[in-house]
């Protein structure tokens, strides 16, 4: 069994014994410290909470409710629900903070509390710290009787999230409908299926085939989207003769697309494809994390406009996306991230944007993907003992490549002109992650092992 505590949330299996999985215990002791916390930070004591469709998603929802309900918070829970759309109601519920009950792409022994402060933004390094120090030393009061919480269940917000996005600007659905799109979609059994339907239908979309819409939480593949665990929908793409295909993962926050001849689109390139879209609209910076694709910063640079890089993480590229007045960002795990909206990885937003851009492009997705730089990325590891300074082993790494352009601000990511190879080390594991970037599969591999080959030799010299 896995629990993993980390400062973005708790995370882990679901059964065994407590403090080695996510148990009722775990839950009810992390739900408890950091409702203890929320209320630390405001007098108004309410959480938005809401889910994913994963089997064990009631009951983690009902020990979530109950503990807060038994430190005085009302809880507007929103049921069957997607992380977005928990970001989206946390401020208009006027909320301290919000719990989305998602272990995202993990498969479905895993469930997780995710934890958001009252913008609807996940809480920031300190914060998470300040909620595990709390659980640690169960500093935590309950409310007498007379004071406990009330729960308020609001099913209302799969419309007011597709309203909000039919209000921005950039969507466009006059285009949408006039281009008469043929689009098949998998929501792995997940919520996906409760919003994708409306949300397309809202935006014009008249042919949409289903696959996977059915929230019983019985993933049907790994529900991770990556190309090997999509070969259904490319089929179905395929023999509907659709435009494309719209895949998502079970809390909707990553997004990426099926080209009409059954190839993948690329999730690294679902942030290019939006990023461009708003770069042609809206002049502005974006930003992305340092393992993903140059490919946006080629596209910002096109745009004449400037492009920033931030450390793995949501939280890390929210920042970095205030600090520069970037108009859009994201991942290169399919996440988007448009402020206009809200600052948290938004699926449904993408869709949104994703189609006005195809529909105003007039061509095929696969011509659309063609008109954008080429690269290819490559991901290797490498374990290590758990008594290697890995902090040490980067420095010798930085001090071969000393006259290469490179940044340390999340390991070491060291640029050959218009390759980068990004070394990081793993928060739960004694390893290294290499990724390579080059215009050649061949090439991005050739890179990496390169980069090995001088960790091996280091670790010999040592």
């Amino acid at each position: 069994m896995t629990l993993i505590k980390s400062i973005s949330g708790i995370r882990g299996t679901i059964g065994g014994k407590a403090g080695e999985g996510l148990t009722p215990i775990d839950i009810v002791k992390f739900t408890a410290a950091f409702g203890s916390w929320v209320i630390s930070k405001s007098a108004f004591k309410r959480i938005v909470i809401g889910r994913d469709a994963r089997i064990s998603g009631e009951m983690v929802n009902n020990l979530v409710v109950g503990t807060l309900q038994g430190l005085g918070i009302e809880v507007i829970d929103l049921g069957l629900s997607t992380t977005p759309t928990v970001e989206i109601a946390v401020p208009m519920e006027k909320a301290a903070g919000g719990i989305i009950l998602t272990a995202s792409h993990n498969p479905k022994q895993w469930n997780a509390l995710k934890l958001l402060n009252a913008k609807g933004e996940f809480i920031s390094d300190a914060d998470g710290k300040e909620v595990l120090d709390i659980a640690e030393n169960s500093d935590f009061s309950f409310a007498e009787v007379d004071h406990l919480g009330q729960v308020i269940k609001n099913d209302t917000y799969i419309q007011k999230h597709i309203d909000a996005i039919l209000a921005l600007p950039l969507v466009d659905v006059e285009a949408i409908k006039k281009a008469n799109f043929k689009v098949a979609i998998d929501c792995v059994n997940s919520t996906g299926g409760i919003f994708l339907p409306p949300l397309l239908k809202a935006l014009g979309v008249e042919t949409v085939y289903e696959l996977y819409c059915e929230p019983n939480g019985q993933f049907p593949h790994n529900p991770e989207p990556l190309p090997e665990n999509l070969t259904e929908i490319a089929k179905v793409v395929q023999q509907k003769n659709a435009d494309l295909g719209i895949v998502v993962d079970p809390d909707v926050d990553r997004l990426c697309f099926v080209n009409e001849d059954g190839s993948m689109f690329g999730e690294e390139y679902t942030l290019v494809a939006v990023a461009d879209y708003v770069l042609k609209h809206t002049p502005g910076n974006t930003v992305s994390n340092l393992s993903s694709t140059r490919a946006l910063r080629d596209v910002t640079e096109k745009a004449g406009m400037a492009y920033n890089a931030a450390a793995v993480g949501e939280v890390n590229v929210v920042n970095q996306m205030k600090a520069t007045n970037a108009i859009i960002g994201g991942e290169g795990n399919g996440g988007i991230i448009y402020p206009e909206s809200h600052y948290g990885r938004d699926a449904l937003v993408g869709i949104a944007l994703f189609l006005s851009h195809l529909a105003k492009f007039g061509k095929g997705i696969s011509i659309l993907r063609a008109s954008y730089p080429a690269y290819h990325i490559s991901k290797n590891k490498i374990t290590l003992t758990p008594e290697m300074d890995i902090d040490l082993l980067l420095e010798k790494v930085q001090e071969k490549y000393q006259k290469q352009p490179h940044s340390t601000i999340d390991g070491l990511k060291i640029e050959f002109d218009k390759e980068w190879v990004h070394l990081r080390r793993s928060n739960t594991e004694p390893i290294i992650r290499i990724y390579s970037e080059a215009e050649n599969e061949t090439t991005a591999e050739n890179l990496a092992q390169k980069i090995i080959s001088d960790i091996k030799e280091i670790l010999q010299i040592s």
